[in-house]
């Protein structure tokens, strides 16, 4: 009975040899390079890796190729603005110069006038005593001593002689055209002998000094007859 059971344990665990070959025929073998994925998947990734390599070269390239395509027009326009500043400066600085030359030809041009007419204001107030003595002499009555009337006319000549030394010269009216500048008309004449708006007549002297009136002359201008 011993030997019989024996016999078939060893049966059950033993199989026939043509059934294991077949059997190992159909199983894959394990552990062999070409087939198992685990294998292959190393070179997968050093093939990705090298490709992002690659990728990221040619990347910084392009950008390294494009940044002074970038960068030129950023600077020519900053030259452009700091041009046009600069351009701004100088016209301010010109037109600050001009402002400048004129302001000393102005100021140059007032002392000179100052000095030209410092004189105006005694000017102004010694030609009633010029115009008392023209009186004098225009209306001396017959008979009069001449000493005096001598006296009166040198008086005469020498406040003209004086005032003229400041450039104060008497404004030639009689005769001339009216003059609305120099003349003061407070009365016409009809009259055909003259144009019209000719001063016939000189009732108060008129003077200048150097080329501004001081003082108009009060005339009478002639008018057409009616």
């Amino acid at each position: 009975m011993a030997t019989k059971r024996r016999t078939d344990h060893e049966s059950t665990q033993k199989p026939d040899g043509p059934a294991v070959e077949a059997a190992s025929a159909d199983q894959p073998v394990s552990g062999g390079s070409q087939d198992d994925p685990k294998v292959k998947q190393p070179a997968a990734d050093a093939g990705a890796t090298d490709r992002k390599e690659d990728e990221k070269a040619e990347a910084e390239g392009a950008r390294g190729e494009t940044a002074p395509a970038d960068q030129a027009p950023a600077g020519d326009r900053r030259a452009e603005e700091l041009a046009s500043q600069l351009e701004e400066a100088n016209g301010r600085h010109l037109r600050l110069a001009a402002d400048f030359e004129n302001y000393k030809k102005r100021v140059r041009q007032e002392q000179m006038d100052t000095m030209k007419y410092a004189a105006a204001t005694v000017a102004e107030r010694l030609l009633p005593v010029l115009d008392d003595a023209d009186r004098a002499l225009s209306h001396a009555p017959e008979g009069v001593d001449e000493g005096w009337l001598k006296g009166v006319r040198l008086t005469f000549q020498k406040l003209e002689e004086v005032l003229g030394s400041v450039g104060v010269e008497r404004i030639e009216s009689l005769g001339a055209p009216f003059d609305p500048k120099q003349h003061e008309a407070v009365a016409s004449e009809e009259t055909a002998k003259h144009p019209e708006d000719t001063v016939v007549a000189e009732l108060r002297a008129g003077y200048r000094m150097h080329d501004r009136v001081l003082r108009p002359a009060l005339v009478k201008v002639a008018r057409p007859p009616a």
